[in-house]
């Protein structure tokens, strides 16, 4: 059996965006996430799978719940109440950091996060890394 065989993918893409895209809407369906993105340093949505507004909204507030996680439990009320339903990943591609945002869970959260990390990193770099 060759390489081309074993691939699991049934959607693919040479877009990198289409690509993450279908990526993370496998993840999020898999997971039992409401929603699952790639976002900036800043906030922005790179790519994302569930209802826009969610997307944007896990998009904006994810580095702001990733600071509060790396430097203590100061939140905002809107923030504070968001926490115990998201899962985030930090991802680093090519010197850059991206995190991998994930709202809701099914019963393969954690396997599932991981899987939509790996394909990203793969989607996006053969040089990318996890960082801890």
């Amino acid at each position: 059996m060759d390489h081309l065989d074993q691939d699991r993918r049934q959607r693919r893409s040479d877009d990198p965006i289409t690509a993450l895209h279908y990526q993370l809407a496998h993840a999020r369906y898999r997971g039992g996430f409401e929603a699952l993105v790639l976002v900036d340093q800043a906030g922005m949505l790179v790519a994302g799978a569930g209802a826009w507004p969610v997307c944007e909204e896990l998009a904006a507030f994810a580095p702001l719940l990733e600071e509060a996680r790396l430097r203590g439990p100061c939140l905002p009320p809107e923030l504070f109440r968001l926490r115990p339903e998201v899962r985030l990943q930090r991802l680093k591609i090519q010197g850059s950091t991206v995190l991998l945002a994930a709202r809701g869970a099914g019963e393969e959260t954690e396997e599932s996060l991981t899987s939509a990390a790996r394909g990203c990193l793969r989607i996006l770099s053969s040089q990318a890394e996890f960082t801890a």
